[in-house]
């Protein structure tokens, strides 16, 4: 990772489709939460993580950063995610935090999120999915990989993702990745969904 540190905030996330999205997130909450201005930085996949936050402890301005925070998908095992997260921390020289949503050290102050959460499996789509449960669409979205099913058709192996883009290929333009779709407003960001990741970034913008 080769970037220069321009904020005192800086989100590590793991792809430019999650820099979008946290970028809308940020700025509905920017207001209401008096959030930092925060410099959003996708690491190109969790597996690079610990190679990039090495690099980023070196990089330019990074001795003026004063928290860092650090998103990741859970996939198949939130704690073995949380585990990654602090082994390539602790590698890099950085605090580590002894949970999810608990900050760890300062200058910098090191906060991490585990999606979607509550140490359940999964990814930032259940957490956009569950934010649209109440989306008409959402029940052909359902239908139809019950249709699947019933047809007796394999499922996508990751079924979120899938389910997210069905129920995006509903709104008014289709082809939208995630953060597009954020930023498009096809979320509601108010939702109580994404009430863990209010409290991410107010923790990390102390």
């Amino acid at each position: 990772m080769s970037v220069r540190i321009e904020k005192s905030h800086v989100l590590v996330v793991e792809g430019k489709d999650e820099q979008l999205f946290f970028n809308a997130l940020i700025n509905s909450y920017k207001t209401e939460l008096n959030l930092p201005d925060i410099q959003i930085l996708p690491i190109g996949g969790k597996s690079r993580l610990p190679g990039n936050l090495k690099a980023l402890v070196n990089s330019p301005g990074f001795t003026e950063v004063i928290s860092l925070g650090i998103v990741r998908d859970a996939d198949e095992d939130a704690w073995a995610a949380f585990q990654s997260i602090c082994s390539a921390l602790g590698s890099a020289g950085l605090p580590v935090p002894p949970a999810p949503l608990v900050s760890a050290g300062s200058n910098p102050s090191v906060t991490v999120v585990v999606l979607p959460g509550d140490n359940r499996p999964g990814m930032l789509e259940d957490v956009c999915l569950a934010a649209v449960q109440d989306e008409p669409a959402l029940l052909c979205v359902k239908q139809y990989f019950e249709c699947l099913q019933n047809m007796s058709l394999s499922l996508p192996r990751q079924i979120s993702k899938a389910m997210l883009q069905v129920f995006l290929a509903s709104r008014p333009e289709v082809g939208k990745r995630l953060g597009e779709a954020a930023l498009a407003g096809y979320f509601s960001l108010s939702s109580d969904a994404f009430g863990q990741l209010r409290e991410f970034l107010k923790r990390m913008s102390v």
